[in-house]
């Protein structure tokens, strides 16, 4: 049932249907940059209800408090990115005997670590036209910030790729974005898996600085077998708003999961600045 109103809610997105560089509270990457110099800081708090960690097996209620962005133009077609979070924190509901369990530390109702740091780069490969829609390539790598210990972080370190297409139709932007990801293994430091990358997004314009939008996004395990405990397939759909006044943008989404891994509702909210931090040489 929660897959179906997943769906539902993306389908009615796209029926319905400009952003510039896409934003929070999407994750779905525009394949449109920051322009040489500008800088983009973002900030919020995201809260997720039953979420599930198969590494550990804890399941829980989630706080993502302090999560930040950092994108930076360092030339007309390239940006690098940053991001984090300062404090995950969950409430703890249940607990299951899982491959890191007895790595655990946890002796309370609640577990908190820093969150998974990313680093990345994003390269526009081709400008929009009016018969052709923009492409980019972004690579980034996920940093093991959050321990075993915690039980909120498997410790491993993850690459992913990602073709990027974005087109704009009157009020309506229309993103979407596909690769591949090699998550570690963190049961077997020899092992990995080849997951398959997607999402899918839709911003509407319902008035000058006003935006309603929502996408799909996640990952597909490809292995024909179980894949490595932590690298199972994810999906989550977000579908809200976003105000922009000037140079700041204020968003709101609620977020639903799409899988049983995934958190049954969430919510997520925050601000994005764009400014011009530095000259071009």
């Amino acid at each position: 049932m929660k897959r179906v109103v997943v769906y539902a809610i993306a389908m009615m997105a796209l029926g319905a249907a400009p952003a510039a560089a896409q934003s929070r509270p999407l994750v779905t990457e525009d394949p449109e940059t920051l322009s040489g110099g500008q800088m983009a800081v973002s900030a919020g708090v995201d809260y997720q209800h039953q979420v599930f960690y198969p590494a550990s097996g804890l399941q829980g209620n989630l706080w993502r408090m302090g999560t930040f962005g950092l994108d930076f133009g360092v030339s007309p077609i390239a940006e690098i990115q940053l991001s984090g979070g300062v404090q995950d924190r969950l409430a703890i509901t249940s607990r299951q005997t899982a491959p890191l369990s007895y790595m655990l530390t946890v002796t309370g109702a609640t577990t908190h670590d820093f969150e998974d740091g990313v680093i990345g780069a994003k390269v526009r490969l081709a400008a929009e036209t009016a018969s052709r829609p923009a492409f980019a390539i972004r690579f980034a790598t996920r940093l093991p910030n959050a321990g075993n210990e915690s039980g909120l972080g498997l410790d491993t370190t993850d690459f992913t790729f990602a073709l990027l297409a974005g087109k704009t139709v009157r009020s309506v932007r229309v993103v979407g974005n596909v690769g591949f990801g090699i998550l570690g293994d963190p049961v077997r430091g020899d092992s990995q898996n080849d997951v398959l990358l997607y999402g899918v997004s839709v911003a509407r314009a319902i008035r000058q600085g006003l935006e309603v939008v929502a996408e799909i996004n996640g990952r597909l395990n490809t292995r024909a077998n179980t894949p490595p405990v932590g690298t199972e397939s994810r999906s989550m759909a977000r579908i809200g708003g976003r105000a922009t006044k000037g140079s700041v943008r204020f968003d709101v989404a609620l977020l639903l999961g799409a899988t049983e891994r995934d958190p049954s509702w969430g919510f997520s909210t925050g601000l994005t600045w764009v400014f011009s931090a530095f000259k071009i040489p």
